[in-house]
């Protein structure tokens, strides 16, 4: 096949191209309650091919791009076709000429980890060993959930020379929660793992039960008003995440973001933590085969890197680092225990919760809260909140205890003062 695409390419007479050759194996186990109904396993490979069209609109050059893709099966006219069409598309393309990232052949990377060394079959046995330790409540338990071990080889190459390749093992999966008294409740949620890490997702399961149990005692919204507020989790990750957007090529580029290198991205007047983020490379390339390497983001809330792919860091002058979504924060200040303190609203689990890395606010409705007078601590669902990361930057708290969330390693909990909920 990639003899195909590469006689296809030539005939085309396309000079600048990127493949991405894809081969994914996988075992794939679907449960209802307990029981397995559903064992498979797949092994599929395909090929994405991005072709550039060079051209001149009123005296400026310009390089469209368009993509095609390559599947098994199909013969020498099909590829042909299929990538004539995608180049034809890119002639309607019209962004500014950049170049494309060089490089050279290089050996077979084999990414070391715990995965690696189990068959797809004994990760899934484990893991699946994992997701069900905790199910052990009456009227709470997990009523399905889905488990997908696998092993994916990329290849990478292009017109400039790179031609590289990776192999590399993950686990993911997704689980239903239920409770059925004194009201009929369930909680979804999904995991992601690159290591064997079966007692990430006994905890996950673990909290995740607890929640459903306590969303099926809460009847009320919490008043309207300004609170402190928790938020754990998941959510923890959608907060660093705007660093992550604002500090990508592609919106420092057209102005989306006012980022760069060395600037305090918290602002002025400081009274909480200062951040440190290190982006994490979660492959050894990107899919434009540009190499990744573990980079520093923040530095006590200085800009240190500005990361993206060849067409954007192209246009700002920037050297290309590939597009990161993996990182880490370090520890916070404070123990979770400490932070529980006083008033505040702990969020648990939101129907839909937003991070608009454009306007840096923050909102989602409350499916789970727990609610402190000071004293007693009270579950609760229904109304929303509203809040600025602009605003709340300032004095942000972190705890002490940390989690692994879906490609994030870094405090379980942020803190926020004077945050507009919208409740009964």
């Amino acid at each position: 096949m990639l003899h195909k695409i590469l006689s296809a390419l030539k005939q085309n007479n396309i000079s600048a191209y990127l493949i991405n050759e894809n081969r994914n194996e996988s075992v794939e186990l679907f449960f209802i309650k307990k029981k397995l109904d559903l064992r498979r396993q797949k092994d599929v490979h395909h090929y994405n091919v991005t072709v550039y069209h060079d051209f001149d609109k009123n005296g400026i050059k310009m390089r469209g791009s368009s993509f095609a893709g390559i599947y098994s099966g199909m013969s020498d006219e099909e590829v042909y076709e299929t990538i004539k069409k995608a180049y034809y598309a890119a002639s309607f393309v019209c962004n500014p000429f950049y170049e494309l990232p060089s490089g050279k052949k290089e050996e077979l990377v084999n990414m070391d980890s715990s995965l690696s060394h189990n068959t797809l079959v004994e990760t899934a046995g484990k893991m699946a060993e994992a997701l069900f330790s905790e199910d052990i409540m009456e009227d709470t338990f997990l009523n399905s959930a889905e488990l997908f071990t696998e092993k994916t080889t990329c290849h990478i190459m292009n017109s400039n020379g790179i031609d590289v390749s990776y192999e590399k093992y993950s686990v993911k999966g997704e689980f239903v929660v239920q409770c059925i008294t004194p009201q009929d409740v369930e909680t979804y949620q999904n995991f992601s793992y690159d290591e064997l890490d079966t007692e990430a997702l006994k905890e996950k399961v673990k909290q995740t039960l607890e929640m459903t149990k306590a969303r099926a005692q809460a009847k009320s919204a919490p008043a309207a008003g300004e609170y402190t507020v928790l938020l754990s989790g998941r959510y923890v990750k959608d907060i660093f995440d705007y660093y992550i957007d604002r500090s990508s090529a592609s919106m420092i580029y057209p102005k989306y973001s006012n980022y760069q290198v060395g600037s305090q991205v918290q602002g002025e007047d400081l009274s909480g933590e200062l951040l440190t983020i290190t982006l994490k490379a979660k492959d050894p390339y990107s899919s434009e085969g540009i190499p990744m390497i573990n980079r520093p983001l923040l530095k006590d809330g200085i800009l240190q890197t500005i990361h993206g792919n060849s067409r954007f860091s192209y246009y700002l002058g920037t050297k290309p680092t590939g597009i990161y979504h993996n990182f880490s924060v370090p520890s916070g200040t404070k123990s979770f225990s400490e932070m529980k303190t006083g008033k505040y609203l702990h969020v648990v689990n939101f129907s839909d919760f937003q991070m608009d890395t454009f306007s840096g606010h923050f909102a989602g409705e409350i499916r789970l809260a727990f609610l402190s007078d000071g004293g007693s601590v009270t579950p609760v669902t229904g109304g929303s909140i509203n809040g600025s990361l602009l605003e709340a930057q300032k004095n942000l708290v972190f705890s002490k205890e940390k989690q692994i969330e879906n490609g994030y390693e870094g405090p379980y909990a942020v803190k926020f003062e004077k945050v507009n909920v919208a409740g009964a």
